[in-house]
Order: C-alpha cells, then sequence, then structure tokens
C-alpha cells in the first residue's frame, strides 16, 4: 500500500512537472511581464529611514513623538564645528553665516560649550524644518561657506536622503562582490561552467520581483530595503542549486526535457520540504513587538516564496535553453572530499558530546551576559559615515549633549515655571528651555502675569489703550469679572497679551506708531515661533540638555528623577518624555519579550517540522541543539571581547541563523539516516558528510560571505552590526555541524532510534525451521529463551521476532532452504544471496570435517 501511495504522489509530482515544462513558454511570458512591472515598482516603494516608528504603539516614545509631530514646531538644526581657527575669525563668521538665506539664528559666545582651544562650535538653526527644502538649501550654502576651514557638520536635516545614498551605494558593491564570490563558488561546486548563468538568472528575476512587489506595502524600512536582497541571495540560491544537480543526475541518462521535468518532479517536494525551516525563522520575526521584526520578516519570507516560485516555474524553461551548452562545459566538482571528518567523528564520538555540553553551558552563561546596546550612535561599526564621524569628533571635542523633551499640560504657566527652576538645579541638566524661563528683558520672563499698567510700561503705550485692549481680553476669555470690579488689578501672561495685542492690531482694532509697529512685529516673530516650539494645543514642552549618554542606567535613573518632578505639579499620567534615551529605554523594555518570542517560537517551529521530517522526537532536539549552540556561541564571543551588541543585529541574526543553517544540519542528518540503513554506523557518518558537504560548501559560503561584506561595508550602524553577526553566526554554525553534529549523531543514535516512531510497531512472531542465518536482535524461543544481539547461523526450529531498528545493523533472517518464507515483517536486500551461499558452503564444511 505505501509502495502504491508512493508511486501516486510521484505521479502527480511528474505531472505537475510536465505540465510546468510544457508551458514553459507561456510561463516565461508571464516572468517578462512581471518583471516589467517590478522594475517600474522599484521606485516606488518608500524607504523609511526612522527606526523609532517601528516602537510598539502604546509606548510612550510613540506616543511623544506623535504629540509632537501634531502639536509643535521642529524646526532644523545643525551643530558645526570649525578647528583651527581663532576666536575672533570665529566671530567674524557668525556674521557670514547669519546672512545665509534660510538661517534663521547662529548661537556662539566665548564661553566652553562654543569654543575651546582652537575649536568653535556654531549651533545653527534654520527656518524650516529638518525635512522642508528651505532648510537643506541653507545646510548647503553652510557648508559652501566654509569651505576651505576644517569643518565637521552633524545634523539631521537631509540626513535621510543622504544614508539612503550612502548606503545605496554600499549596497551595491556588497552585491556585486556578493555575486563575485558567488560566481568563484559556484566554478568550483558545480559539474558545468553554464550552470552559472542559470542560477545567476534564475536568482536574479527572483530578486527584481522581490525588490518591485515591496511597493505592495506602501513603506519599508531601510534597514530591509537594504539588506533583503543579500539575504535572499544567501537565504535561496540552494534551491536553484538542487534542481540543478537533480537536472545533471538526471541528464546522463534521460533527454534534456524529460531530464528536466524528472528532476522537477523530484525537487519539488524536496526544495519545499527544505525551505520552510527558513520561513519558520522569518516567521517568528514577524512576532516581535519591535515592527521592524514583522518588516523584515514578511518581506523574508515574500522574498524566499518567490525564490520558490522562480526556480519551480522560470529555471526549468532556462534549463532548456542553456543545456546544450551545459552539455559542452562538463568539469568535475572541484569541492573535496572530507573523509578524514568522517574519521574525526568516529574517533571522538564519546569525547565531542560531553566536552560540547559543557561549553554550552559556557556559551549559554557568557551569551546572557552580553551587553546590549539599543542606540543607533553607540554601534562600533567598520565604516562610519561622514556625520557619524563628525558627531563623534564634536562629542569628543565639546562633549556629550543628549537632548530630551518633557511635555505637559499646557496652560499652568506657574507649574511650568517651578518644573523648570527645580529641573535647572540638576547636576546633569546643561540647560532646560520652555516659555516660563524665556526671558523678555532683564525683568520678565514670557509667562509673568502683568497688569494693565506694566504691560503699558513695558510696551510704551498709553495705559489707557492697554486697559482697553485688557477689557477687549477679558471678553474674548470670557472672564467676566476683572471687567466689573476693576481691570487695573486683571493679570495677564506677557506672552498671551503680546500675541492678543498683535491679532488686534492685525485686525485694524489697535493703532500703533512707526516704532510701536516695527517693535511689535519683531516681537510677535520672535514669540509666535518660540510657542510654535514649545507650546501646542494641549501641551507645552521642555527642551532639556543633558550631560548624560543617551543610555544606560544612570541616564534611565535621571529620566525618573525629572519625570517625578514634572508629576508632582502635573501627576504621573500627564507627564510624557520624548528623546533618543526615551527610545533606547522602550527599546530594552520590548527586547525582553522579544528575545524571548523569537528563541522559543523559531525553536519550536523547526522542532515541529523536524519532527515529521524524520519521524523521530530525538532527532529533532539534537539537531536544534547543535544550531542554538551556534547562536550561543556567535554572541559569547563579542561578550568575552567586552564588545557590545546591537539588540536588533541579535534579534534578527537569531531567528536567520536558526531558520537557515538548522538546513546544513538537516542535510548531513537525512543522509545518516539513510545510509545507516545500508552499512555500519561508522562508515554511513563518513559518507554523509561526503555527500553533504558540497551544499555546505556552497551555501554557508556564501551566507558567511555576504554577511562579512555587509558588515565591512555597509556605513548604515544597524545593518553593519546585522551582517558582522550574521557571518560569524553562520562560520560558527557550519564548524559545529561538521565538527560536532556527527560526534553527536553516533553518540546519541541510541535515542534517535528509541525516540523514531516506527520503534512502536509490533513484530509478529512466526516459527521457522531448518537451517537460518540471522542478523539483527532477536527475541523469542530456539529450542528456549532468547534474547540478545546475534550474527550467526541456526539450525532448528525458531519462534522470534526481530528488530531491524538497531544501531548499525540491517535486522535480517536467511533461509537456506527457499520452501521456508521469510519472518513477516523482515527486510531483504542484495546481501539474501551472498548470505545464503555462504551458509550453504559453510555446512559443507562442516560435514567434510
Amino acid at each position: 500500500m505505501e509502495e502504491k501511495q508512493e508511486k501516486e504522489k510521484g505521479n502527480f509530482w511528474l505531472t505537475v512537472a510536465s505540465f510546468i515544462v510544457n508551458k514553459r513558454k507561456a510561463i516565461e511570458i508571464l516572468f517578462v511581464l512581471a518583471m516589467i512591472y517590478s522594475v517600474l515598482s522599484i521606485n516606488k516603494v518608500q524607504v523609511n529611514q526612522d527606526i523609532t516608528s517601528y516602537l510598539p504603539a502604546d509606548s510612550e516614545t510613540r506616543i511623544g513623538l506623535s504629540l509632537m509631530e501634531e502639536q509643535f514646531t521642529t524646526y532644523g538644526s545643525a551643530k558645526v564645528m570649525v578647528s583651527n581657527i581663532t576666536y575672533a575669525q570665529a566671530e567674524d563668521l557668525v556674521d557670514d553665516l547669519e546672512n545665509i538665506e534660510g538661517v534663521k539664528q547662529i548661537e556662539f559666545d566665548d564661553s566652553k560649550d562654543h569654543f575651546t582651544g582652537a575649536d568653535a562650535l556654531f549651533s545653527v538653526t534654520f527656518d524650516g524644518t529638518e525635512d522642508e527644502q528651505i532648510s537643506k538649501d541653507a545646510l548647503e550654502e553652510v557648508k559652501e561657506t566654509l569651505d576651505g576651514y576644517d569643518v565637521y557638520v552633524s545634523s539631521s536635516v537631509g540626513e535621510e536622503e543622504r544614508s539612503a545614498e550612502s548606503l545605496s551605494q554600499d549596497m551595491n558593491i556588497i552585491l556585486v562582490l556578493a555575486v563575485v564570490i558567488i560566481v568563484a563558488v559556484l566554478m568550483l561546486s558545480t559539474k558545468a561552467y553554464l550552470q552559472i548563468p542559470v542560477l545567476l538568472i534564475t536568482f536574479g528575476v527572483a530578486a527584481v520581483l522581490n525588490m518591485g512587489t515591496n511597493y505592495w506595502f506602501g513603506t519599508i524600512s531601510s534597514v530591509t530595503n537594504s539588506i533583503a536582497v543579500v539575504l535572499q541571495l544567501a537565504l535561496a540560491i540552494d534551491y536553484a542549486i538542487i534542481l540543478c544537480d537533480r537536472f545533471m543526475e538526471e541528464h546522463e541518462t534521460l533527454d534534456a526535457e524529460e531530464a528536466v521535468k524528472v528532476a522537477l518532479s523530484k525537487a519539488i517536494p524536496e526544495i519545499s520540504s527544505s525551505s520552510l525551516t527558513t520561513i519558520s525563522g522569518m516567521v517568528a520575526m514577524m512576532f516581535m513587538q519591535f515592527r521592524l521584526g514583522y518588516d523584515m520578516g514578511i518581506i523574508l519570507v515574500k522574498a524566499i516564496i518567490l525564490s520558490l516560485i522562480s526556480v519551480f516555474f522560470l529555471m526549468p524553461g532556462v534549463l532548456l535553453i542553456f543545456a546544450k551548452g551545459i552539455d559542452k562545459t562538463h568539469h568535475k566538482c572541484y569541492v573535496p572530499k572530507i573523509t578524514f571528518v568522517g574519521k574525526f567523528a568516529n574517533l571522538t564520538k564519546y569525547i565531542i558530546p560531553p566536552v560540547f555540553i559543557v561549553f554550552l553551558v559556557f556559551a549559554f552563561w557568557e551569551s546572557n551576559h552580553c551587553q546590549y546596546i539599543y542606540d543607533t550612535n553607540s554601534i562600533v561599526s567598520a565604516k562610519k559615515s561622514e556625520s557619524k564621524i563628525a558627531s563623534e569628533k564634536i562629542e569628543n571635542t565639546f562633549g556629550a549633549s543628549n537632548q530630551l523633551v518633557v511635555m505637559v499640560p499646557k496652560g499652568d504657566y506657574d507649574s511650568e515655571k517651578k518644573v523648570l527652576g527645580k529641573i535647572e538645579k540638576l547636576d546633569y541638566v546643561n540647560s532646560a528651555l520652555g516659555l516660563a524661563n524665556v526671558a523678555i528683558n532683564d525683568d520678565y520672563m514670557l509667562t509673568d502675569k502683568l497688569n494693565p499698567r506694566q504691560f503699558a510700561e513695558l510696551t510704551d503705550m498709553d495705559v489707557e489703550v492697554v486697559q482697553i485692549l485688557y477689557t477687549a481680553y477679558a471678553y474674548n476669555e470670557e472672564q467676566y469679572g476683572p471687567v466689573f470690579t476693576g481691570i487695573d488689578d486683571y493679570e495677564v501672561p506677557i506672552i498671551d497679551m503680546f500675541l492678543f495685542l498683535y491679532d488686534q492690531y492685525q485686525e485694524g482694532y489697535v493703532t500703533l506708531d512707526a516704532d510701536l509697529d516695527d517693535q511689535l512685529t519683531s516681537l510677535y516673530d520672535t514669540l509666535h515661533d518660540a510657542q510654535l516650539q514649545l507650546q501646542g494645543d494641549d501641551y507645552s514642552r521642555f527642551v532639556l540638555d543633558l550631560s548624560l549618554p543617551a543610555e544606560g542606567q544612570e541616564t534611565y535613573d535621571a529620566m525618573d528623577e525629572i519625570r517625578g518632578i514634572a508629576a508632582k505639579y502635573f501627576g504621573k499620567d500627564n507627564v510624557i518624555l520624548v528623546g533618543n534615551s526615551t527610545s533606547d529605554h522602550d527599546l530594552e523594555s520590548s527586547f525582553a519579550s522579544d528575545n524571548i518570542v523569537i528563541s522559543v517560537l523559531t525553536a519550536l517551529f523547526v522542532m515541529i517540522i523536524l519532527f515529521f521530517t524524520f519521524q523521530s522526537a530525538g532527532l529533532p532536539v539534537l539537531l536544534v541543539l547543535t544550531i542554538q549552540g551556534s547562536i550561543w556561541i556567535n554572541f559569547a564571543v563579542p561578550a568575552m571581547r567586552g564588545q557590545t551588541i546591537f539588540f536588533i543585529a541579535y534579534l534578527i541574526v537569531s531567528a536567520i541563523q536558526m531558520g537557515a543553517t538548522i538546513d546544513y544540519a538537516i542535510v548531513i542528518s537525512s543522509r545518516y539516516m539513510d545510509l545507516k540503513q545500508r552499512m555500519p554506523i561508522k562508515d554511513a557518518i563518513t559518507e554523509s558528510l561526503n555527500q553533504a558537504f558540497p551544499t555546505i560548501f556552497t551555501s554557508g559560503t556564501i551566507l558567511t560571505c555576504a554577511g562579512f561584506l555587509i558588515g565591512e561595508i555597509a556605513s548604515d550602524p544597524t545593518v553593519a552590526s546585522i551582517g558582522v553577526a550574521l557571518g560569524r553566526g553562520t562560520l560558527i554554525s557550519i564548524i559545529l555541524v561538521l565538527f560536532v553534529l556527527p560526534q553527536i549523531l553516533l553518540f546519541g543514535d541510541f535515542i534517535i532510534e528509541k525516540t523514531a516512531l516506527a520503534m512502536n510497531i509490533s513484530r509478529p512472531q512466526k516459527e521457522v525451521a531448518g537451517r537460518v542465518r540471522v542478523t539483527g536482535h532477536v527475541k523469542g524461543y530456539v529450542q528456549g529463551e532468547i534474547d540478545a544481539d546475534v550474527s550467526g547461523v541456526f539450525q532448528g526450529q525458531m519462534k522470534v521476532s526481530l528488530d531491524s531498528h538497531i544501531p548499525g545493523r540491517h535486522g535480517e533472517v536467511t533461509h537456506d532452504d527457499t520452501q521456508n518464507p521469510m519472518l513477516p515483517g523482515m527486510t531483504q536486500d542484495e546481501n539474501v544471496a551472498a548470505e545464503s551461499e555462504t551458509a550453504a558452503k559453510e555446512e559443507q564444511e562442516e560435514k567434510k570435517s
């Protein structure tokens, strides 16, 4: 029955493969149309450079950023450091910079915050926000004005475009180098040179389709956009190689078209099952609270699916196009056999597993003590952007500057003034800016309350006119008491009265002389800017400059202290903090749960897939333990070296490493499970390694090189950190799969067999009489009870069951008398005839003696 089902299944896939090959012309036309659509859509994909936008919607940073965007105007700014300059020269430059169109303000003085040694630091504020063109143009003119000086410019104005352009150039270089490496590896591992263009065409189409269909998602992250192509190449090229190898095998006896059909019918189920573990790792990322994981996970799942579609539907036609060329360009496979690794595994099968367990515990301990960082500015990468270099230079010269925004409900100026006063006294606060502490002259702050006489003295207006103005203000605010009790004692915040005065002036209700007109207009511009930046419809905000690092417990404790001060006046639930430090803190909070989700889901998904693949409960545990061990070792390395790890790199690489490199373990294990049924396990493990090494060499080399290339060349610190961790992790996985997994399989073979589903199947017993050769575990009666591992010839009557599922044995009972049947459920292979002949010869020798 099982053979019939297998045959029907084979016929089904052969039918599918035949349909694909027969309709290849129509399929190729569909791919051409899809390619045109994708090429036109690539430039429409929106790329998001803001990593904080992927924070959970209910995080404080996400809520605060949304409120700031809705209620406040944040002007673009830049820090410009000019080195090797005198103070007098720096003062002269202030005038030049202030005259640039689009520059609102230049802050510079002789304090240590702006001039030290021979270095001057200008704080530039632009007329527009960081995304507006006027700010971008002004920044470029600032750079042109300072051309010839030793200048370092740190600014978020236009940073997204500069980063995207720089990263795009980096990834193009990486992609070219990756292709060169792939071609070199394929030249060693393939059997014909013209297999290489087949593989490159197939992958190229899949990559373009994935980049174009990213348009369906509207916006994707810059991290995903930059590394998806390289990861797709490294993760999915195996699928094309498997089909290509199948074709080469079948083409030895079949013509090209039939060979493609048979090869495809065999490759579809094999490739599909192989892709499941990789996809499961990507799916696990999609469950992260930090939605960058979902963004990258869904794009990579789509990439793998499109790669499968390209291999199954496009590649058969491409193989037939290049079939004649492939026949003419045959060469031997240059990947060597690694028999010595198999011999080493047999010699150390009782040594390596216990040593590995001890090392695993150590790696787990060390990886748990790895120092994670959450701020991109803290990442140490091989290549630094121009902005990164400038920021570090400025920070080393003038000290760290960490900006924090505190938002509170607006309207209570007295409480705002008290909060700002207490915050300014904190040792780690360099400055604190809010409406309540902006001075309008030596006597008053913007939010101080003045009566009509005081306001008249401040503005040089007639008291009678001001009294009328105050009365109108009271009516406008529906505060009628002062109108009847006496307007002279009615006090209004200076900023509110100035803005009301300007509105009345604009509407023609108030007439001013020329001097007051200019004074009011100038003052209004200043006040209006301050209001746009510091007061919204519902909230007021304080802008603090802290002398603390962006992340760390000291900074988080300081944030709690600042929150506590504001909460005394506004209530804890009404205080919102926003800044790089709050973002880092929120990321750290989500990391703990995301780490558990990634680890548990990835391992669970992979183990379920392996359980159904191998029909064993023990083998999946051994395989997952090996790859999980490689993950722990991967992140124990930086821990032991005292280096930091960017948390995103850990989460993403953990999922990719488990989902992708588990394939290497599967390749060896599946071959071992098959071969050990036909030969001793010591030979089976050696042959398994020899058969699996070309696949592991090809895929592992590509993924390792791709990771290290990204780490060395990418200027984006997030992308670079992912690349380094991925390259190192893949290399460690390869080493463990080749030099530790074989010993684990040998050492744990008993566990594998005992946990196999087939072990629970009862074998029927039957009496057998005559001369028989038995090899296996025999349990029953042979003129008495027997329960033993035996290998020999028996004469007489037997009533036994024989277990063929034991390490290193292929259980069998061979009858010398052909009239006696085999025991039901026993296996029979090509050795039967030889063993029967041997038994007969032994009987003749006994008679002679």
